[in-house]
Order: structure tokens, then C-alpha cells, then sequence
């Protein structure tokens, strides 16, 4: 195993759950070392070295606290000098784009493309995650593995193949690792169907701004299925079309601008397809449209975003002449 994938191993905080699945007498923890050494050790990436290296320029900081319960997850401590200001500054943009959050590092706020905060405030009012182990399915850089922790987690394990994403959550967990924690907040660097078959390990799965990004839907429910406990909860959240629009749209080419948009449905569909792949309990809690207050360009993230997908004569159409971006957030639960 080479120095740096040695480094990301213990950077991304595979050993603390490894520990966790040991504790727990869970098959996975026979085979996850080495799955993920391997991969860490075969992975390339140009910019990977690059950002490492803004990574080792990090300050260091004293008397470090964690907020996990405000709109930002923030970072504070003993101030830090103008030169270790700007150095960290410099290092955030080396960063960019920053698209999930938003985050406050020592007095830096990073205004994130997505306000992801208004998701969680949809969501955490129909949760009990009081010393659960989540599995959280397209994390990007973790954001909410930190709300799930303030809201009581034991056990958070984010799955993203992103390296960007990655390295960004490196850069929050370098400072997590300094101190005590609510609990374990663990990245593993790889795809839902990486993970073993009836996995039957996690409480709650969340799969947040993923299902349409499958060719596959039931091949995704099932997968998610087969990571929960019996009884466990499932959040799916997803881009849905209009009632009145149809039952599934499929678009012939883009949707608002992105290619690998393969199955929008309404969501009654979308509840019978959770039922057809065996859920129970199914309840749909929100549906919304996506709003230029959640989604927009920012000086973090400054290439094209929401506005720039939707048609400027009629947002409530995209560019292509779908119905503008709406989400809908379902509840389910894997039999008992």
C-alpha cells in the first residue's frame, strides 16, 4: 500500500467503523479493509496530488468546536492570524466548485451552490436517528453526515466516488478528527453497487439526488433495500414531474441542462415503485419545487446552475421544455 493511500485510509476514517463492525460482529468487517486499501491504492486522478498538497498547508488551530445544528456545520477555534486567514481562504478556492453545504470555517462562510439546510429542515422534523448507523448514498463532500450526527447519529457512512467531493470532506474531517465527536462520520470512496449483497447493516439509508441518475430504478431500490436492517428506514428524495404532466417522464436527450437524467416520475409512481420493490409504510412527506433560493450560482460555485436550466421566458419550464426541477421526498421501510 503506498504512503498516500495509507494517508486517505486513515483520513477518511475507514478504521473507526471498521472497529464499529467488529463490535458489532458484522461479515464486513472481514472483507472492507482490504476492498478499500485496494481501490486507494489503484486510484488516479490528475488533480489528486494537488489536492493533497493544499490539504498538508492546513493551519492549525486551537481549542476547536464543531456546530452540527445550524443551517451552516461550522468550524471555530482560537483566532487565526491574517496570513493563516488568507492561506486558508486560498486553499477553500483551490477547492472549488463547493456545491453541497453550506459551511463556516473560522470565520470563512462558504456559500454553496445548493443551500442544503432548507432539504434538512424538509426532512429532520419526520426523523429519529437517536443512535442509528446511516448509510448516506451520493454524500458528496458529507454535509449532511454532519446534520445526521447533530441529530443523534452513532454510526454515519457516506458513499462517493467524486474525488473532489472526497477531498473536500478530508479538509472538514482533518479538523473533526482533533476532537471528541457525537459520533463516527466515515467516506468510502466508491458506488452503491460496490457495497456487499444484503449488506442488512444500516438503521436508515438516505438516497438524496440519485434515483434519476440510474438507468435502473428498481435495480437501485433493491440495492438500497438490501443495505437496511430488517425494519430500517429508507429517505429517498428525487426529481419528480407534475401529476397533471404524465406518470414517467423520460427525456429524449437533457433535462435542465444535465445528460444522465433517465426516469422522472409523479409521485404516486414513484410510491408504487417503492412497493413493487417491497417497501412497506410508504409516505410521501414533501414536494417541492426547487427554488433560486436553494439551487443558484455563487461565488463558490460560478459556473451554470438553476437559472441558467430553466426557460427565461416561463421558469416554470426548463430549457428544454420540461417541467421545471421539483423534488419529492418519500419515507419506506424494509419489512420487519
Amino acid at each position: 500500500m503506498t504512503k498516500q493511500a495509507e494517508f486517505l485510509y486513515q483520513a477518511l476514517g475507514i478504521e473507526p467503523f471498521v472497529q464499529q463492525l467488529e463490535q458489532d460482529e458484522h461479515r464486513w468487517a472481514n472483507s472492507l479493509p482490504q476492498e478499500i486499501r485496494s481501490l486507494l491504492t489503484e486510484f488516479k486522478h490528475g488533480d489528486l496530488a494537488r489536492w493533497l498538497g493544499l490539504l498538508k498547508e492546513l493551519p492549525a488551530v486551537n481549542k476547536l468546536k464543531f456546530e452540527l445544528r445550524r443551517e451552516a456545520v461550522s468550524l471555530s477555534g482560537s483566532p487565526l492570524e491574517d496570513s493563516q486567514q488568507q492561506k486558508l481562504l486560498d486553499i477553500l478556492k483551490g477547492l472549488k466548485p463547493w456545491r453541497k453545504g453550506p459551511y463556516s470555517l473560522f470565520g470563512i462562510d462558504i456559500d454553496t451552490e445548493w443551500r442544503s439546510d432548507l432539504k434538512w429542515q424538509r426532512i429532520k422534523q419526520h426523523l429519529d436517528l437517536n443512535n442509528k448507523t446511516v448509510l448516506d448514498v451520493g454524500c458528496a463532500n458529507g454535509y449532511f453526515g454532519w446534520r445526521m450526527l447533530g441529530a443523534g447519529a452513532k454510526t454515519v457512512v457516506g458513499i462517493d466516488p467524486g474525488w473532489l467531493f472526497i477531498v473536500q470532506f478530508l479538509l472538514i474531517n482533518h479538523y473533526a478528527q482533533q476532537r471528541p465527536m457525537p459520533g463516527t462520520h466515515t467516506l468510502l470512496p466508491c458506488r452503491l453497487e460496490d457495497l456487499p449483497d444484503n449488506l442488512e447493516y444500516f438503521d436508515s439509508v438516505f438516497s438524496m439526488g440519485v434515483l434519476y441518475h440510474r438507468r435502473s430504478v428498481f435495480d437501485h431500490l433493491f440495492e438500497l433495500k438490501r443495505c437496511l436492517k430488517p425494519g430500517g428506514q429508507l429517505v429517498l428524495e428525487t426529481l419528480v414531474i407534475p401529476a397533471n404532466f404524465g406518470e414517467v417522464l423520460v427525456p429524449r436527450d437533457r433535462y435542465a441542462r444535465m445528460r444522465n437524467v433517465w426516469f422522472l416520475p409523479n409521485t404516486d409512481i414513484l410510491c408504487g415503485w417503492l412497493a413493487r420493490a417491497g417497501f412497506k409504510g410508504i409516505q410521501a412527506i414533501d414536494e417541492s419545487v426547487t427554488s433560486p433560493r436553494e439551487q443558484r450560482k455563487t461565488q463558490w460555485m460560478d459556473s451554470q446552475s438553476l437559472d441558467s436550466c430553466l426557460d427565461p421566458e416561463n421558469p416554470e419550464l426548463t430549457i428544454e421544455g420540461y417541467p421545471a426541477p421539483r423534488r419529492a421526498i418519500i419515507l419506506a421501510h424494509r419489512p420487519a
